[in-house]
């Protein structure tokens, strides 16, 4: 069973002393968050919470995924990481596919890509990215990608993008894993299609059932029921063994632990974090895994 540590909204400078205590406490990784900036003002609501309040501002600390992973890779040595969600439609493909080789690279294929198509209207706005085909673009953008990376000569014609051909330079040594994140039938649908897993934003045990029997159904229907796969679901309710066990035999891989802000009191420090951290460890992480 994985066991994920959220960890957005981090400064650097801490994340950098935290992430050693997440490998020492068991967890299989630590997830980042993306967003090019935070708009002064914005009127698009953020899906998950009910106030559609997001839970950041200028304020905010994020630091650019894949040369966070880098980073983060040479202080630790099992630890992966996940962006949970870089939002893929906001970049061009080629680029995509060079900074997340090189976080695959310096991390020895520590490197999880988790996408999503991103919520922020005026993020896309700002950017010249038209909002409301971001779905169609990640289409278009995943099996370039894939193909970069797995060092094929690729060339483009399609309705976003157009190149002629070329290759891409230095490569991982092994399949970087793409997890689709997102609620949405046509997140499923992606994560079936192109995906090597399915990430989400927190749900009930009965709301799980759902997106894993969707999932499973998607699977069969694109021929891809007996490849691996993995399934990253943060729980908003603690669970009982038989409820988790039948959610493993259901298809759960993995579970995460929400951000340290939301479990200790405001005003926590560094210190704090860590001793929580090895707590979980305890807690959490060791009765299940050993």
């Amino acid at each position: 069973m994985q066991f994920w540590q959220s960890l957005p909204f981090t400064h650097p400078d801490d994340m950098l002393e935290l992430a050693p205590v997440c490998e020492e406490a068991g967890f299989e990784g630590i997830m980042l968050a993306d967003h090019l900036f935070s708009p002064e003002q914005y009127v698009s609501r953020y899906p998950y919470e009910a106030s559609g309040e997001a839970p950041f501002d200028g304020s905010t600390p994020f630091p650019e995924s894949f040369a966070t992973i880098s980073a983060l890779a040479q202080v630790t040595t099992t630890l992966r990481f996940l962006p949970n969600v870089y939002i893929l439609p906001l970049r061009h493909p080629i680029e995509i596919a060079k900074d997340l080789s090189t976080a695959a690279i310096f991390s020895k294929n520590r490197t999880v890509l988790g996408f999503g198509a991103g919520w922020l209207r005026e993020e896309f706005e700002i950017m010249g990215i038209p909002f409301e085909q971001r779905g169609k673009r990640m289409d278009e953008q995943l099996p370039i990608i894939q193909k970069l990376l797995a060092g094929e000569v690729v060339e483009a014609d399609g309705e976003f993008y157009q190149f002629k051909a070329l290759r891409m330079n230095p490569l991982p040594t092994q399949k970087v894993p793409m997890w689709v994140g997102g609620m949405n039938k046509a997140a499923l649908r992606r994560a079936a299609q192109f995906g090597d897993g399915w990430t989400g934003a927190g749900t009930t045990f009965e709301e799980t059932l759902g997106i894993l029997a969707e999932l499973h159904e998607q699977r069969i229907r694109f021929g891809r029921e007996s490849e691996p796969f993995d399934c990253l679901i943060p729980l908003t309710e603690q669970l009982p063994p038989d409820q988790m066990a039948e959610l493993i035999e259901r298809g759960m891989t993995g579970t995460v632990s929400w951000p340290l802000e939301y479990q200790l009191p405001e005003g926590c420090t560094v210190e704090d974090k860590k001793r929580k951290l090895r707590e979980l460890g305890e807690t959490m992480i060791k009765p299940v895994n050993g």
